[in-house]
């Protein structure tokens, strides 16, 4: 049988003594890192797979791109199947 579980909640206390509270001092804050990345858009992407040659595939699927290796074992599949 299964028991349904409370709302229960749970009182937090601070345990910290209050001389430490005070004496902490907050950390002055990092300016964020600029970084240039590219990303290409999904259909951008998309058209490049597509467009890829089966040695192209195969040489990627041999480095370990796990897409290429789908897309290697599908069309075996698909292969075998028909």
């Amino acid at each position: 049988m299964i028991n349904p579980v409370s709302n229960a909640t749970q009182a937090h206390t601070d345990i910290q003594p209050a001389a430490a509270r005070q004496s902490a001092a907050p950390a002055p804050a990092q300016p964020a890192a600029a970084t240039d990345s590219v990303q290409l858009s999904s259909a951008k992407a998309l058209q490049q797979e597509t467009l890829e040659t089966p040695t192209q595939t195969a040489r990627e699927a041999r480095s370990g791109d796990l897409q290429a290796k789908r897309l290697l074992a599908r069309e075996a599949a698909d292969k075998a199947a028909g």
